[in-house]
């Protein structure tokens, strides 16, 4: 029976009415079926990217200073790259969730990254070395003196463990809270990169606290937070 939509040269999808999506077990024949059915299922996969990222953008800290109008062409820019990061990426889909909770997430994350350069798009990145130690907190003058000695380590560990690259990095990320799209961006890298710098520099630290006498339990609690 035919029901008024036009049969796709497979002749195994039908290009939807307007108030339609695609079936969750459709979406990825659809997105890989040339034509205008391919068309059509891109379009679908562009808008629930385009939810994802006004969700993502709406519930930002700080994103009102950016306004609606800015804070919109973040989300469509946002969607755009969600969409094309999506559909490079439908062999890694396992069917495990249904295919729209895995293509939502890459809207929220690519809409986190795109608020987060905005908002530090004009802030500075301050690649100082080690920064004042915080007055360790502490319930009893033991727990105060080791807390202050740990940091004290901790600090020469970041002077002396670390190469220049991995400071600046810890530095930023942990002490002074940058988001690490924005350290990636400014130090010319990538987020993978970055992962790896933080995680090496963070064995080389455990391994200088453990070489100064502290106890595993207590590197690992301090390196980690």
């Amino acid at each position: 029976m035919d029901d008024g939509h036009p049969m796709t040269a497979a002749g195994r999808y039908r290009l939807l009415g307007p108030d339609s999506v695609p079936a969750d077990d459709e979406w990825i024949g659809r997105l890989r079926t040339p034509g205008p059915v391919r068309d059509q299922a891109v379009q679908h996969l562009h808008a629930l990217m385009l939810r994802a990222a006004r969700h993502r953008v709406s519930r930002m800290p700080d994103g009102a200073a950016l306004g609606a109008v800015r804070r919109d062409e973040i989300a469509h820019a946002a969607a755009d790259e969600a969409t094309l990061s999506a559909l490079g990426r439908l062999d890694s889909f396992e069917g495990r969730s249904r295919f729209t909770t895995w293509a939502y997430k890459f809207g929220i994350l690519c809409a986190g990254v795109e608020m987060r350069r905005a908002l530090w798009r004009d802030r500075d990145v301050r690649w100082h070395d080690v920064s004042e130690p915080l007055e360790p907190a502490a319930t009893s003058p033991e727990s105060f003196v080791e807390g202050r000695d740990l940091a004290a380590a901790v600090r020469d560990g970041l002077t002396q463990a670390l190469t220049d690259h991995q400071r600046r990095v810890v530095v930023a990320l942990l002490v002074d809270g940058v988001p690490i799209d924005v350290v990636a961006d400014r130090l010319g890298s990538n987020r993978n990169a970055i992962y790896k710098t933080l995680h090496d520099a963070r064995r080389r630290l455990r391994t200088h606290l453990e070489e100064q006498g502290f106890t595993r339990e207590a590197t690992t609690t301090e390196v980690t937070r």
